[in-house]
């Protein structure tokens, strides 16, 4: 977990300057948080050398439905009303803190985390996957809202998908007209069929907006489910 949490404190504050919260006694250099406990953690490694195994270059953390019952319930709770989709929890994996190095995003490293979720949603009988897509906000949040615009035209889920943010990106006060490219771990979701569940909340602690995504496997283009076995 520790290489996991590395490669997080490397992506999100290093590169996207997130502020990241410490809990009293962790080490310096990790993002670490209270969900960490409770989550299966998948790793993508690069090749080693010497039959050593190689670093970790790509992760993302899984909470089953029994996991969030002990956690006291997802992270998305902490930043989303989730009231439509009480009926979807007991078959609903929340991924979070998904990461690739940046040396590692061209499509490898994407493709074999997905792989490895693919695996794990079929081993423990879940068939839907919500999670929070991070932005950052170094511009302001411009980008942000300029993204949720242009994503929300054409992959907006049905109304009885939709959350609500418990602190909104003010998308009113931004520009939403700058034309821009998602990023890759979004933009790989969006081909897969993940649906927008409404507007984006703002992470003041990581200083990012966050866009709360539902994928279903059943939704998986037939190109990825042959992918992803």
């Amino acid at each position: 977990m520790r290489e996991a949490q590395a490669l997080r404190y490397q992506v999100f504050a290093v590169e996207m300057g997130a502020r990241l919260p410490t809990p009293k006694g962790a080490p310096a250099g990790l993002d670490v948080d209270l969900f960490d406990a409770y989550c299966e953690h998948l790793l993508v490694r690069a090749g080693g050398e010497d039959d050593e195994p190689g670093p970790v270059v790509g992760t993302y953390r899984v909470l089953t439905p029994s996991a969030a019952k002990r956690a006291g319930g997802l992270y998305s709770d902490t930043e989303f009303d989730l009231t439509r989709l009480r009926g979807l929890r007991s078959r609903v994996a929340e991924i979070g803190r998904s990461c690739v190095h940046a040396d590692h995003r061209s499509g490898g490293a994407i493709i074999a985390l997905w792989g490895a979720l693919a695996e794990f949603m079929a081993r423990n009988g879940l068939d839907t996957v919500i999670g929070c897509a991070s932005v950052s906000m170094r511009d302001g949040g411009h980008f942000a809202a300029s993204l949720w615009k242009q994503i929300a035209a054409n992959h907006l889920a049905p109304i009885d998908c939709r959350v609500r943010p418990r602190l909104p990106l003010p998308i009113e006060h931004l520009r939403q007209d700058l034309v821009v490219e998602p990023p890759a771990l979004i933009r790989g979701y969006l081909r897969c069929g993940a649906k927008l569940m409404g507007e984006p909340a703002w992470d003041p602690d990581f200083n990012t907006a966050d866009l709360p995504l539902l994928l279903r496997t059943a939704d998986l283009p037939a190109r990825f489910k042959r992918i992803l076995g």
